[in-house]
């Protein structure tokens, strides 16, 4: 086997004018040639007259030909199996291999594409696409023969531990240097375990993201494609192609390496790993980062002037710092339950179920045991309740309150009173371990509840070796008795003392193989969400030993969407790719199934935010006293609807010369049905049926509100489709419509006056305009000035009804004005409400006058069976008091134009994000991929808002283009988190998505 030397080595004595004999001499091109990054050979970019670009490669001389040859066969293999790779280029001779000065030279074809090492963030779909590459690679080469591949280098894998730790002198950080060193005795350990059961064959070696170019595809990322550089083709072990690829993805986002198991999951789904290569895949991504750093320290200290390999410095400790962040027996378990192979040793079951809730150990106790629920739907911490840092204190003082003898927080359940708001990374939620909390009191003894072999771990714990591969620990209680020594179920181990305060024991069952525990408050041990599945294998459920029910949970996300996947309909929408499980609302956060909060920008249904106390109550009260329908007689309907009219500004409520008083309420139960029955209204007042919609609008999903939808993001047939009573008009958007830029309101007020001539002269004559008061389907685009004033003035003129769309943009949204038509300083005719009515309770409504509502009576009765019960309006009457009392509406101005500002200043970072819109808590942030042009930047806004996700913020994108990030959250929104918000998005923009 020929043998590559230890250590780095410097490159061939070759200039950029050297390149351009060699290319001229060799190949018969005339070129001008620019240096490319190489750690141990030359590279340059080769450039024709015509723009011809190929890529003229010098190897170092160690390499001999025989390698060479097998790389040749290597793109052969790999065209083969449908990897792109350049194709080899032969010289005027017809070799590929040609002579220069003694050295060897090749050219080969110039891979378009951008350099996937610079592209920062990798989605997860990007990470799987690396991970299938790998395995592409894998199999293309399992086949491939060739003496030349039978060789050592340092960049082999399997002699990565005597490398890396034969190049640490060359480290001159001793701190780092002493990382490094135990990193590699901790992998090579972990290794030695299952070497011997790893396949070898043919591998690329380097298959890294500096190794291959991407492509941008329609989402708007750049994926990978094209694999370059073969430089270290050789034997190795199989599961080394993986390992190496995976390593390189773990600086696009060091701070979170364990998304890298993406990649390593799809490597598995197209070269299936077994469980020994499972073992072995973390092991080689530290030790292949242990290498990286170390032969980056050596190859500057013999090559000072290698640029590229200084500036890969950075990088290469980032994959270091990344790879060794989790301890290494922790990943190696998540990488074998990603990949489907259970625990080496299933967790144990006791001999014996226990006598009764904590008899086993606390035989003593007396009395009733509570289980407290710290868990996301815990009732016990409604109302915000869980953000109190005293809220399992409080949750155990409750149970001593009732009367309990012992209080207990279980294991495995995610804690709610662990989660952080306001927060880019999800908290430490799920215990690994019951804690009992006991009552002050008299000392209370200790007993064994198993036998086995017990250890002291120090004066206040013990372990209980249930068997050679698990035990049980107990930790807060002194103890008593010999040492080291054998114990049966019963057996006294110590006692709890006498305390004038709370007293806590923790009780766990470990692996023996299980890493130190994180550090935890009380020794619960609290791990992240995505380290979960390890723990899961490292521990088991103290309850049976305890006499307790098992209560540990698993994030049902995947389950409970394949559920509903099964029973939904494919009209119906949902959000994300992968869907968080939302369980929890408290104002404007959401929280999973594993007590991760994000912060909530769309919910503009709850207007006072999610939980809200008042609604609660009242919802609580009246259905417990009367619900019934409004053809009885309570006070409820006449209360609300009153409210409501008081709410109109002056001049709605008195009328004027052009139109009547809006002193009128009907209500129904949604926005689609308020539309619905607006229009039903219009034309039974005028007596005739033409009704005119504005183009990319959007008011409901009933038969007559859809016919005046014509938003082609709900519905691609939109305009096509419309039935022949519905006249669309041109939409007043004045970043994007026929007239842009300021005062547009008068044309396009002049083009709906022409619009309805025409339709008068054909006969069609306007029942009713319909506009929304603000363009929320465009993302929140407030009208030209003077459009509406102008276009209800035509209307009226012709003798139809003026309709204000309020369903999103009323009640307090804009901040300025409690009505969106305010801001066009017009009273409509009709206004229909609904969304934040209720706080997500159903309600919606029409006010208008009374001459109109009476037309209904030439159509019959009007009734909505649950329109306008005593629940709903005492419901609505809530979220008016609410609203007052809590000044949502000065909130949603303030804070909203802090967002906004937020979201201008970043603009003047980041080219992508074009005009933001609206006004208070109604804004859009709209992404374009050219300022003047405007083309949206659709598929970049639908990924930005993936990672966003990632980050705790939910948002999503409206508009005809799918371009806006619709900005509505709940009217509670605070300063922190809007600041969390718009720092989040500049993440993402300066990142990337």
């Amino acid at each position: 086997m020929p043998e590559q030397p230890a250590g780095g080595l410097v490159r061939p004595d070759v200039t950029a004018s050297d390149a351009v004999a060699i290319a001229l001499d060799h190949w018969g091109i005339a070129v001008t040639a620019t240096e490319l990054g190489s750690n141990q050979d030359r590279n340059f970019l080769l450039t024709e007259g015509d723009g011809t670009r190929s890529v003229l490669r010098v190897d170092n001389p160690v390499f001999g030909d025989s390698a060479r040859d097998a790389q040749h066969a290597a793109l052969d293999a790999y065209r083969a199996a449908g990897v792109a790779v350049p194709a080899a280029l032969p010289g005027l001779d017809g070799v590929l291999t040609q002579r220069w000065r003694g050295l060897s030279v090749r050219r080969s074809a110039f891979a378009e594409g951008e350099a996937m090492v610079d592209a920062g963030y990798f989605a997860p779909v990007v990470l799987r696409e690396f991970g299938a590459l790998a395995a592409a690679s894998a199999n293309a080469l399992s086949a491939l023969g060739h003496p030349g591949l039978d060789r050592r280098h340092m960049w082999d894998m399997r002699v990565a531990a005597e490398e890396a730790r034969r190049l640490l002198p060359s480290i001159g950080d001793p701190a780092l240097r002493g990382e490094v060193e135990i990193a590699i005795a901790e992998a090579e350990r972990a290794l030695a375990a299952v070497a011997a059961e790893l396949p070898v064959q043919p591998v690329h070696g380097d298959l890294t993201d500096d190794n291959v170019m991407g492509e941008r595809g329609s989402d708007s990322r750049l994926h990978p494609r094209t694999v370059l550089d073969l430089g270290d083709l050789a034997l190795g072990w199989r599961v080394a192609e993986l390992a190496v690829c995976a390593s390189s993805m773990l600086h696009h986002e060091p701070e979170r390496p364990l998304r890298v198991l993406e990649t390593i999951a799809a490597f598995h789904a197209d070269a299936p790993l077994s469980a020994a290569e499972g073992r072995a895949v973390w092991p080689l991504i530290v030790l292949r980062a242990a290498l990286l750093v170390a032969s980056g320290w050596h190859q500057l200290a013999i090559d000072g002037g290698n640029d590229y390999a200084r500036e890969r410095i950075a990088g290469e400790q980032a994959i270091f710092d990344a790879a060794t962040a989790v301890p290494l027996a922790e990943v190696v378990e998540l990488v074998l339950d990603r990949l489907g192979f259970p625990p080496a040793v299933p967790a144990p079951a006791p001999a014996d179920a226990a006598p009764g809730p904590l008899a086993a150990l606390l035989p003593d106790l007396g009395g009733d045991v509570a289980i407290i629920d710290p868990g996301v739907e815990s009732e016990d911490l409604a109302a915000g309740a869980w953000l109190d840092p005293d809220a399992e204190d409080a949750l155990v003082r409750a149970a001593f309150t009732r009367g309990a003898a012992a209080a207990v927080m279980p294991y495995g359940v995610y804690r709610l009173t662990r989660t952080r708001i306001d927060s880019a990374d999800a908290a430490a939620t799920w215990p690994i371990a019951a804690v009992i909390h006991l009552p002050a009191g008299e000392e209370v003894a200790l007993r064994a509840p198993a036998s086995g072999r017990a250890v002291p771990l120090g004066p206040t714990a013990v372990r209980i070796l249930l068997s050679e591969h698990w035990a049980l620990e107990i930790a807060g209680a002194e103890l008593r008795g010999p040492g080291t020594t054998d114990v049966v179920a019963g057996a006294a181990l110590g006692v709890l003392a006498a305390s004038a305060r709370v007293r806590s024991l923790v009780v766990r069952v470990l692996s023996t193989e299980a890493p130190a525990p994180p550090a935890g408050a009380e020794g619960a041990h609290l791990v992240e969400p995505d380290r979960v599945p390890a723990w899961r294998r490292f521990s088991a459920d103290p309850a049976p030993w305890l006499g307790l029910p098992r209560l540990a949970q698993e994030d049902e996300a995947s389950a409970e969407l394949a559920r509903r996947t099964r029973i939904f309909a494919s009209a119906q929408e949902r959000y994300y790719e992968r869907p968080p499980q939302i369980e929890r609302g408290w104002r404007h956060h959401l929280v999973d199934t594993t007590g991760r909060a994000y912060v909530d920008m769309v919910n503009n249904v709850t207007g006072l935010g999610h939980g809200h106390p008042g609604v609660a109550d009242a919802v609580n009260r009246q259905i417990r006293i009367l619900n019934t329908n409004s053809r009885f007689l309570y006070r409820e309907l006449a209360e609300y609807s009153e409210r409501l009219l008081a709410l109109l500004p002056e001049q709605a409520r008195r009328g004027d010369a052009d139109r009547e008083a809006l002193d009128t309420v009907l209500l129904v139960n949604s926005g689609s049905e308020a539309v619905d029955l607006a229009l039903r209204l219009a034309q039974a007042a005028t007596g005739r049926r033409t009704v005119v919609s504005l183009r990319e609008a959007y008011h409901g999903w009933t038969m007559a509100s859809d016919a005046v939808t014509t938003s082609a993001y709900d519905n691609p047939d939109a305009l096509a489709t419309r039935p022949d009573w519905v006249h669309v008009a041109d939409v007043p958007n004045r970043f994007r419509g026929t007239y842009r830029g300021e005062g547009t309101g008068a044309r396009y007020a002049a083009d709906l006056g022409a619009d309805l001539d025409r339709l008068a002269a054909a006969g069609r004559p306007v029942a009713g305009f319909i506009c929304e008061s603000v363009l929320g389907n465009a993302g929140g685009v407030l009208l030209p000035d003077g459009y509406l004033t102008d276009a209800y003035a035509r209307v009226r003129a012709a003798g139809g009804l003026c309709i204000a769309d309020e369903v999103q943009v009323g009640f307090g949204r804009m901040g300025s004005t409690f009505w969106g038509f305010e801001q066009s300083a017009v009273v409509p005719d009709i206004v229909t409400i609904a969304k934040p009515m209720g706080n997500g309770f159903p309600i919606g409504g029409v006010i208008t006058s009374q001459r109109v509502a009476d037309a209904l009576a030439t159509q019959g009765q009007f009734f909505s069976s649950a329109g306008g019960n005593p629940l709903s309006c005492r419901v609505g009457i809530a979220v008016l008091d609410a609203m007052a009392q809590e000044g949502l509406q000065d909130n949603a101005r303030v804070v909203g134009a802090r967002l906004a500002d937020g979201f201008r200043a970043l603009a003047e970072r980041h080219a992508l994000i074009g005009p933001v819109h609206g006004e208070g808590l109604y804004l859009g942030v709209e992404l374009v991929r050219d300022r003047t042009s405007m083309e949206p930047a659709a598929s970049e806004a639908a990924a930005i808002c993936e990672r966003l996700r990632e980050l705790g913020v939910i948002v999503l994108t409206t508009s005809e283009r799918s371009n806006v990030l619709k900005v509505k959250p709940p009217l509670c929104l605070t300063p922190g988190s809007a600041d969390h918000v718009v720092a989040a998005l500049d993440r993402v923009l300066a990142e990337g998505w």
